[in-house]
């Protein structure tokens, strides 16, 4: 009995320990002792934390991924095709032509089909007119010398030097004087705004044909219309 007494006060001491040290732990504690709902919901939060977390990355791929489309869109537009600069031979720039011999194709250029230049001859005699076409995927140039053109001079009728050529083939072929083909130069007008620019319109005519340089083929031009712009201020 006395033994019995003894365990029973020994076990009551150990339960009032017991109890004693879980309200001291919860008393620094933000947890109660004896909530489970509490503790169950921190554990709920602390397990969607991580969650979210994972999930972030993803999250931020599908905000991120329509502006990475849109950008890739726009950098993979291609380039506008380059254009040719319509004002060299005027709004209303054009050449038609019919050639024969090495050369045998027919021409009808306008100002976005063609480039077109002009420049004085040496000494200031008159001037040259240049232009250049594609034909069959190869550029043609044609060079018309008139060394007895003045400005602004129109209803007039001009001996010419003509050249053609292919650009990058080597081969040339011009006429041998100033006897061989004529223009005449309808018109010159002069342009608002420009110095010294005048639209022209003429036709040159050629009797015989052009001699290659250094070969012995040739290329006829029996008639060829223009309209362009003369430049007499270009050297």
């Amino acid at each position: 009995m006395r033994r019995r007494a003894i365990l029973e006060r020994m076990h009551g001491k150990t339960n009032r320990s017991h109890h004693f040290f879980l309200n001291f732990f919860a008393y620094f504690s933000s947890i109660g002792p004896s909530s489970d709902q509490t503790n169950a919901n921190t554990l709920h939060q602390a397990h969607k934390k991580p969650l979210f977390a994972q999930n972030l990355p993803l999250i931020g791929l599908l905000l991120i991924a329509p502006l990475g489309a849109c950008e890739s869109s726009t950098s993979e537009e291609p380039p506008p095709p380059p254009q040719t600069d319509e004002r060299s031979c005027g709004d209303d720039g054009a050449v038609q032509a019919a050639l024969f011999g090495s050369i045998e194709t027919s021409i009808d250029w306008t100002s976005g089909d063609m480039e077109c230049d002009s420049m004085r001859r040496p000494a200031g005699e008159g001037v040259r007119l240049r232009f250049v076409g594609d034909v069959s995927g190869e550029r043609l140039a044609i060079i018309i010398a008139l060394p007895g053109l003045e400005p602004g001079a129109d209803t007039v009728e001009v001996r010419s030097n003509v050249t053609a050529s292919i650009e990058g083939s080597g081969r040339f072929f011009s006429t041998p004087n100033l006897d061989a083909c004529w223009t005449e130069i309808r018109s010159q007008t002069e342009l608002a705004g420009e110095h010294a620019a005048y639209g022209t319109e003429g036709t040159l005519f050629c009797i015989t044909p052009l001699g290659e340089i250094n070969g012995v083929s040739a290329v006829s031009i029996p008639e060829l219309k223009f309209k362009t712009i003369i430049r007499w201020g270009s050297k």
